[in-house]
């Protein structure tokens, strides 16, 4: 009885997942090119070599036209990752990869930076200003056996509920949320 059960469990199995596999590549299907960009690749296809070096030319130009007019922005991969670690502690919508990838799969989960300056408020809950300008404030009662001083290491990674862990040169964790 078992092994009559299992031939038709691994074939069921695979067509499940042959029927998820389109609907979940839907879902990561890559953001809509720029018309500009759509229509400059449209000039490849063009077989006369004349009307196809026209077609680049007049193109390139409408591109240039757009870039000037900041109707359309390039950027690389690097600039891409550096935006993306900038705003890192902020909540945004899915953002269909306007940061050059995958929501997801480019999401960054944890940064080291170092502390620039540091205040306390009434209740014994620190401020953190880091070296690139990003403000980060304490949310839990953790008290640390030793105040941070600028000049430390922090490591800053995704805790629950939109609030981050930090620890500072490896020390006990604290909840803190991105300020600015």
């Amino acid at each position: 009885m078992l092994l009559q059960i299992s031939r038709f469990a691994a074939p069921l199995a695979f067509l499940a997942a042959v029927a998820v596999t389109p609907a979940a590549a839907k879902d990561k299907e890559a953001p809509a090119r720029p018309a500009q960009i759509q229509e400059l690749y449209a000039c490849r296809d063009i077989a006369d070599p004349a009307a196809r070096l026209a077609c680049f030319d007049r193109e390139v130009g409408e591109l240039a036209n757009a870039d000037q007019a900041r109707e359309i922005v390039f950027t690389d991969k690097e600039t891409a990752k550096k935006t993306r670690r900038g705003l890192f502690g902020f909540s945004f919508p899915k953002l269909g990869g306007i940061f050059g990838g995958d929501d997801d799969a480019d999401q960054i989960k944890e940064i080291d930076t170092v502390i620039r300056s540091v205040s306390m408020d009434k209740s014994g809950k620190y401020t953190l200003v880091m070296e690139d300008d990003a403000v980060w404030v304490q949310i839990d009662t953790t008290k640390l056996p030793r105040q941070p001083k600028p000049g430390q290491k922090i490591h800053i990674k995704t805790a629950t509920m939109g609030s981050y862990f930090a620890t500072i040169e490896g020390g006990r964790a604290i909840r803190l949320k991105r300020d600015r």
